[in-house]
Formats: C-alpha cells, sequence, structure tokens
C-alpha cells in the first residue's frame, strides 16, 4: 500500500486536558478508525530554540521528546490532521509519503 507516514512531536510531560498528550493522540486516533500507532521516547535531541533536552539517571521524565507515529491512507492522514485542527490540539507533526504492506512468511 501507499500512504502517509505521520509522526507527532510532543514532550513527555505535556498533556492534552487531563491527559498525557502522546496517550490522548493515540486515543483519538484509535477511536476515529485508525488502526495503529506507536509512541517512542528519545533518549535526547533539541527543538526549534536549540535547547538540548537528555535525560540524566537521577532526572524525572518530563522534557525529552515523544514521537507518535502513525502508517495511513493519504486520505485517512488528511482526516486525522483535520480532526485535531477541529479539536484545537497545538502540535507539530510531518508527513512523509511511505509505502508499507505485510511480508508473509511462516508463522513462529
Amino acid at each position: 500500500m501507499k500512504g502517509a507516514h505521520l509522526r507527532f512531536y510532543t514532550y513527555e510531560n505535556r498533556k492534552h486536558g487531563s491527559v498525557l498528550m502522546y496517550e490522548w493522540l493515540l486515543e483519538f486516533a484509535k477511536a476515529h478508525g485508525v488502526h495503529g500507532g506507536s509512541a517512542f521516547r528519545a533518549i535526547a535531541g533539541y527543538g526549534r530554540h536549540g535547547k538540548l533536552h537528555e535525560q540524566h539517571f537521577f532526572e524525572l521524565a518530563g522534557d525529552l521528546t515523544v514521537e507518535v507515529e502513525f502508517l495511513l491512507s493519504d486520505e485517512q492522514a488528511q482526516t486525522l490532521l483535520g480532526l485535531l485542527r477541529r479539536e484545537q490540539v497545538r502540535v507539530f507533526y510531518a508527513s512523509f509519503p511511505a509505502e508499507f504492506g505485510m511480508i508473509e512468511g511462516k508463522a513462529q
């Protein structure tokens, strides 16, 4: 299949209402028919302001980036972005063309 790789970037402690943003994005997409999504936590990075964020052993979670990703049809990607705009969610995203499918091998 051809479609879109839709990726959202948020901080691990950022919330939408009372729910962590990455959890909210996953639940919102699921509730609107997106069949799969994943969240990945960064180990280090910096954003547009150039401030380096990285976790040290004794620090609590907070300002590291979480990426939330979905592979979907172009139509689903546009629908999801439109729904998020309607919800007035403030979140940075990137969209890439994607080709995806399943390689059917022997079950293990």
